[in-house]
């Protein structure tokens, strides 16, 4: 997966040159691979991203401003939700990127592949899924062990 962000070499906006900096700084840090796509000095970059940023993401103008960030051809977004998934420590996720080995997102989603392996195991040796009428039983029992230690505790 290769990120793109749709950058203007040369822009007589500071504002522009302060977004795209953050942007690009913000990856370098993460050290997530990227291109810089510029719109300056290639025709072809700035209308493969004005084709590509969807309608309802472009100003009233019709024309998208620097930075854009696609991942591949897909469309992640613009500098506005950049910040916002900066600012909520979703980056990777609108990025389309999976967090990185050893983050706290990434440790979650690990126990969650373990438990769902383990809840595979338990199924059964054959991998066969438990039929209704054994999940019926098992409640059954569970219904009665519970009114055995009800019992017991009176």
């Amino acid at each position: 997966m290769v990120i793109k962000v749709f950058l203007a070499s040369s822009s007589g906006s500071t504002a522009i040159k302060k977004k795209q900096q953050d942007v690009v700084g913000f990856l370098e840090a993460l050290k997530v691979e990227y291109s810089q796509m510029d719109i300056a000095c290639n025709e072809d970059n700035r209308m493969w991203m004005r084709e590509n940023v969807p309608e309802e993401k472009k100003p009233s103008n019709g024309i998208p401003l620097p930075p854009q960030i696609f991942n591949e051809d897909g469309y992640c977004g613009d500098y506005e939700t950049f910040f916002d998934a900066k600012e909520d420590n979703q980056v990777y996720a609108f990025l389309g990127l999976p967090p990185p080995p050893g983050s706290k997102k990434a440790r979650v989603e690990e126990a969650e592949a373990e438990d769902e392996a383990e809840d595979e195991e338990a199924k059964g040796e054959d991998d066969q899924p438990v039929s209704e009428e054994e999940e019926e039983l098992r409640q059954l029992e569970e219904e009665e062990d519970e009114a055995a230690e009800a019992e017991e505790e009176e």
